[in-house]
């Protein structure tokens, strides 16, 4: 398990609960506006981690259980992000100690391994999912990962709306990756989805800079209105954030 860090308390990552954040290190794909750069090049250098409050003491498997124990008077349960989780070897018995104390697990996932988020709703194993959809799922190569096969997208958006499980889509909307046909596409995709969130892209410290040389790349407030009118009109609730 290559642990990146510990968030030890947040309000707003698992929705209606208090929760401490697990991000696991390394990533699969390459999105040039990706806020957490250290943790996609699979960097475990906590004290200099874009991620607050974390502490080198964390980087130990035993340490986080010994805090999450510690921890059950006040937290309500558990977010394991990235980095992508699903390229980790030991999420499954991650998730399976997590869950032995009494915590319920949200996963954060781009949704490029279908079959290990399968696995983890199987086993019961995951209790809320959040999946990033970058763009048109068939316009991922090549910013987003060369030679991304959507198919696996694709799946991973059917395996979570068919589990019975509490989730959400979220696309993060910057240019030019993102506009309104690109929203009207994902939004046919996830037709009926329970929650679809249109996230406004905030320029920090990001994996590619060379990305942001170009024209401006940030939504105003009326456009992202614009694109959640077409989105909210094929799901169950849109929301900006």
């Amino acid at each position: 398990m290559t642990l990146g860090g510990i968030q030890k308390s947040s309000m707003i990552d698992y929705p209606g609960k208090i929760s401490c954040i697990l991000f696991l290190s390394g990533c699969n794909f390459n999105c040039p506006y990706c806020h957490n750069p250290k943790l996609a090049k699979g960097c475990t250098d906590c004290p200099h981690s874009p991620i607050k409050d974390v502490g080198e003491k964390f980087l130990k498997e035993k340490n986080i259980y010994d805090f999450l124990e510690k921890r059950k008077d006040f937290l309500d349960g558990v977010v394991i992000s990235g980095g992508e989780p699903t390229l980790q070897k030991d999420l499954v018995s991650l998730c399976q100690r997590i869950k032995a104390m009494g915590y319920p697990v949200k996963v954060d996932t781009n949704g490029s391994r279908p079959l290990v988020i399968k696995g983890l709703i199987e086993m019961k194993l995951v209790d809320y999912i959040a999946m990033d959809i970058k763009t048109d799922p068939f316009h991922y190569s090549p910013l987003i990962k060369k030679d991304c096969n959507p198919q696996d997208i694709l799946s991973s958006i059917r395996i979570i709306m068919t589990s019975g499980l509490p989730y959400e889509f979220k696309t993060t909307c910057i240019k030019p990756l993102v506009n309104a046909q690109v929203v009207e596409n994902i939004s046919r995709i996830i037709q009926g989805a329970d929650m679809y969130a249109l996230q406004q892209f905030h320029h920090t410290e990001v994996l590619h800079p060379e990305f942001f040389q170009k024209d401006e790349q940030n939504y105003t407030q009326d456009e992202l209105t614009r694109l959640k009118s077409i989105a909210e009109t094929r799901v169950q609730k849109c929301i900006l954030r």
